[in-house]
């Protein structure tokens, strides 16, 4: 009879195990069924959307074998929890507390919301504590700062607040910490003192926050720091002389603060230092040459600050190792002749001092430095004299920026020899001679400005041997004679400005090549004739000024095709006569329209621009009338008006008449040229490979349409992997026979989409269009999205592979916006719609259904799709404009995304907060804190070889700023693809050069 209450204690005690499954266990023994319990609760409180813990975390097996969970061998009891990068929404259980072994509790890289659980300050054995990478709030709890066993803590890339504990507070004791991250949160008040306590304490970071005050000086008795990171807060005061005493610090940045006072000379005892960032600060004084003492310095950010006094002369010999050198937007005076021990770093690449008071001329020891020197910056100086021709040895330069000086003498012809310089910027100087026709052998030459300088003769000719030129600014010159016929042939060209000089003649007909050009500035010369009609295919254009020359005949009609894109017109005080076309009030983007001081005359054309009399300028114009708010007087009536009007009454029937039969003729025509393309559908060569398919060959292809070979679905269109007749692994876009308007416009989309060939685009192999059925078979990708490499469980990318991907996609897009004989805007990028190939090769696909485009603004669909949320560019809700600015802006998100690995859609942001505007707050000073922590595992270890992320963190800063300029709020803002394009480029052949795999 002992045996039935015993079996009735055990019945009950299970059913409280059930019924109260998340009921905290503290006031019980912990044991595995605890361990069971905390993990279950854990598992209720988290959202999985892709079900890694629904598959997985099941009870037809131990806890212990499931997902990111680990067991102690001996008493199979939990120690450690890791599910980083598990896409893990919702919250955190404090349940998770219960787990009284764990020692490793790693959720970074997740979506998970709520306040930290201030029960996880009492776990006892905990020493690896990451929550990095998440949308958490709420205050860090002060427990945490009691943890004994707490040896790595990273809080990092949140939205926590509040503040850290006081320095009074006896309760922070974390005697065995080594590394604390809280970057990129809202924390504020001050940073403790109580730092000093933590004698293990290697590396941290608590940049981007809105911390005040002062550094502590105690933190200087943290003497095994290797690392510490404070910038991009509000610090007041000084630098702490103590600082000087972390024999053992690699890296300091305290930049983005508002710190002020002197550099303290304490920091040359810093013999380990290899990164130093001071930048945008308030810091007065000279550089100190103490400084000069620590020898590994690498990397120096002295930028925006507002140090005086020289250049310590010995620079270059004191730090051997130096490879980035920012000293610029300071009031650095005295000599250049620092540039002669600077010939003894031979990894420099960087010399930034632009925007300073250096007086002296330029040595020939310039050309003693690094062949591996890429960008050159001394602009906006006193700087005189010649331009020493050893220049020419730098053979590694890709910019060279002296613009804004006192330069004299003539252009050094030894820059020829520059075959990698992309930019030269000599402009504002006081130049004299002859362009050098040798600058026509500088073939890598991207933009090239001689502006306001004292250049005469003509234009070499050699100019237009530069095939991949877009900049060429030659304005404010002494420039004579005409432009050379061979500048129209750099079809690249997109902006040309020559205003300010002596030039003559008249437009050319070879204009017509400059299909891309972008501003076209010839005032202030002595051009004459009629304004070329051919101005009207250069579509591109948005700035044109003709103003201050001779030209006369009426204003062209073809200008009428500039609506697309033109912001800005000047015409003024030239000979032009006739009327106003009435095409100028479509002028939409126009923000300013000069006509004043012609021979204009007849009425203002009606609405449009010419209601703003901000915008229109027509003075000197006195035979034009109406447009009272412009101040002209009005029309007078047309005379005879009766007499007119009964001579209609015979006159237009037989026009009308003649219209009607030349209208039937000519409908006739098009029908029989119709019928002939039916019959040759590819006269064009490259077409020749596309075939028409049959319906029963796509069904037996895709097996019916099964979803078993169902790739993807979207709102248009179904994909179905499909294998043709001849053996060829296709895809099949079927489209939505719901959506009428895409349907009937499918002919007439494939025509177009048919003749977009690139290596970047998803290619058309084939077709099938009958009642039934209308689908493109296009090519197979094996390897499926950029969506499915980025955020699905198992897939991983690493740093040059995303780097590739970005660069084939921008490739595609300059194809589509400036290499296709129309505009193709594509209105839908986004990760999904980037296919990857068998070789990792980017094609961008869905640039047809419902989103082609001719033009800026011309769907050639009857019904579109406003492209998908958070890659959708501001303007295309408010005004409903189309434009290449919106894909440039969809561009940005996916580049900002590719490497944060974060969604635009994602829940972190909501109300305010966007992905750009997330990343805007960490950069330049924490790119390293958002960017995917993946990418910093893949080759270096961070914390055992500090100069690496100095080439990744370089790479992925100058990745994420192109993604904040091509993702700007305002369209005109934006960089243009075809900028992108080299910036890219160089950013990866910069990348390449620098990492130790190449």
């Amino acid at each position: 009879m002992e045996v039935l209450p015993a079996l009735l204690f055990i019945a009950i005690q299970f059913i409280l195990l059930f019924l109260y499954p998340l009921q905290p266990a503290m006031s019980r023994p912990h044991n595995n069924f605890t361990d069971l319990e905390s993990l279950l609760a854990f598992k209720a409180s988290v959202a999985d959307p892709h079900g890694l813990l629904a598959t997985n975390w099941t009870a037809n097996a131990s806890f212990c074998s499931w997902n990111g969970v680990r067991c102690s061998h001996r008493r199979q009891r939990v120690v450690a929890l890791e599910l980083s990068n598990f896409f893990l929404g919702g919250s955190i259980s404090p349940h998770i507390a219960n787990l009284s072994f764990l020692s490793r509790l790693d959720l970074s890289n997740n979506t998970l919301t709520g306040p930290i659980p201030g029960a996880i300050g009492r776990l006892p054995r905990l020493a690896l504590f990451s929550l990095a990478n998440n949308s958490l709030s709420g205050p860090i709890p002060l427990g945490i700062f009691n943890m004994s066993s707490l040896v790595k803590v990273s809080l990092a890339i949140n939205n926590l607040s509040g503040y850290l504990p006081s320095d009074t507070d006896p309760s922070f004791m974390l005697p065995r910490l080594q590394w604390m991250s809280l970057s990129m949160n809202h924390l504020t008040g001050s940073i403790t003192s109580n730092f000093a306590r933590c004698s293990q304490l290697q590396d941290l970071s608590l940049t981007f926050n809105k911390f005040g005050g002062s550094i502590p000086p105690e933190l200087g008795n943290v003497t095994r720091l290797n690392f510490l990171y404070l910038g991009a807060n509000q610090l007041t005061g000084t630098i702490p002389a103590s600082i000087g005493k972390l024999s053992k610090l690699n890296g300091l940045e305290l930049g983005g603060n508002y710190l002020h006072g002197a550099i303290p000379e304490e920091l040359g005892n810093l013999l380990d230092l290899q990164y130093l960032g001071l930048h945008k600060n308030s810091l007065t004084g000279s550089i100190p040459m103490a400084l000069l003492n620590a020898s590994k310095i690498s990397y120096l950010q002295l930028a925006g600050n507002s140090l005086t006094g020289s250049i310590p002369a010995t620079l270059g010999v004191s730090w051997p190792q130096l490879e980035f050198l920012n000293i610029h937007t300071n009031q650095l005076t005295g000599r250049l002749d620092f540039i002669n021990s600077l010939s003894n770093c031979r990894n420099l690449r960087y010399l930034l001092l632009l925007e300073n008071k250096i007086s002296d001329f330029l040595p020939d020891s310039l050309g003693n430095l690094s062949t591996s020197l890429n960008h050159l910056v001394l602009s906006s100086n006193y700087i005189k004299g010649r331009i020493p021709s050893t220049i020419g040895n730098l053979s590694g330069l890709i910019g060279l920026y002296l613009g804004e000086n006192e330069l004299t003498g003539e252009i050094p012809s030894e820059f020829s020899r520059l075959k990698g310089l992309q930019g030269m910027y000599l402009s504002h100087n006081g130049l004299s001679g002859h362009i050098p026709p040798e600058l026509g052998l500088m073939t890598g030459l991207n933009a090239l400005s001689l502006e306001e300088n004292a250049l005469s003769g003509t234009i070499p000719y050699s100019l237009g041997n530069i095939s991949g030129l877009q900049i060429l600014s030659l304005a404010a010159n002494g420039l004579f004679s005409s432009i050379p016929d061979s500048l129209w042939s750099l079809s690249g060209l997109r902006e040309l400005n020559l205003s300010g000089n002596t030039l003559d003649g008249s437009f050319p007909r070879q204009m017509d090549n400059l299909k891309f050009l972008d501003k076209l500035e010839l005032s202030k010369n002595r051009f004459s004739g009629n304004i070329s009609s051919v101005l009207g295919n250069l579509q591109m254009i948005t700035i044109l000024d003709l103003s201050n020359n001779s030209f006369d005949g009426e204003i062209p009609s073809s200008l009428d095709r500039l609506v697309i894109n033109v912001e800005y017109m000047n015409l003024s005080y030239n000979r032009i006569s006739g009327t106003i076309p009435k095409s100028f009030t479509n002028l939409g983007k126009l923000y300013s329209l000069d006509l004043s001081f012609n021979k204009l005359q007849g009425p203002i054309p009606e609405g449009g621009v010419f209601s703003n009399s901000s915008i229109v300028s027509l003075e000197g114009n006195p035979a034009l009338c109406g447009a009272l708010k412009l101040g002209l007087s009005p029309c007078p009536p047309p005379s005879n008006s009766k007499s007119n009007l009964h001579l209609l009454k015979y006159i237009l029937p037989p026009i009308v008449l003649v219209v009607l039969l030349l209208s039937c003729f000519c409908t006739r025509l098009i029908f029989l040229r119709r019928g002939k393309k039916l019959k040759l559908p590819s006269e064009d060569a490259s077409l020749n490979t596309i075939r028409v398919i049959s319906y029963r060959e796509l069904v037996r292809a895709t097996d019916n349409f099964s979803e078993a070979n169902l790739v993807g679905r979207g709102s248009f269109s179904s994909v179905f992997k499909a294998y043709l007749n001849d053996g060829l692994i296709t895809a099949v876009k079927v489209l939505n026979s719901e959506n009428q308007s895409a349907l009937r416009s499918f002919d007439a989309e494939y025509c177009a989409l048919s003749k977009i060939r690139h290596r970047n685009l998803v290619r058309i192999i084939s077709m099938c269009s009958n009642l039934d059925v209308k689908a493109l078979v296009l090519q197979f990708m094996p390897n499926g999205s950029l969506e499915q490499w980025l955020h699905s469980h198992g897939y991983y990318l690493n740093l040059l592979q995303r780097i590739n991907i970005m660069v084939d996609v921008s490739l595609a897009f300059e194809y589509l916006h400036y290499y296709h004989p129309h505009v193709v805007v594509h209105r839908d990028l986004k990760p999904s719609n980037v296919l990857l190939d068998e070789n990792m090769t980017a094609h961008v696909s869905d640039f047809g259904i419902s989103k082609l485009f001719l033009g800026d603004s011309q769907s050639i669909l009857s019904a579109t799709a406003p492209g998908t949320l958070g890659y959708m560019a501001p303007e295309y809700g408010s005004t409903g404009k189309v434009s290449r600015k919106g894909d440039v802006y969809s561009f940005g998100i996916l580049l900002l995304e590719t490497f944060t690995r974060k969604k635009p859609t994602d829940a972190m942001f909501d109300g305010e907060l966007s992905l750009r505007q997330w990343v805007t707050r960490a950069y330049p000073s924490a790119v390293l804190e958002i960017v995917d922590p993946d990418l910093l595992k893949e080759s270096v270890d961070i914390q055992r070889e500090p100069s690496s992320p100095i080439i990744v963190g370089q790479c992925l800063s100058s990745l994420i700023e192109l993604g904040l300029s091509c993702s700007r709020d305002s369209p005109q803002k934006r960089i243009q693809m075809r900028d992108v394009v080299p910036k890219l480029q160089m950013i990866k052949n910069d990348f390449l050069s620098k990492s130790p795999r190449s």
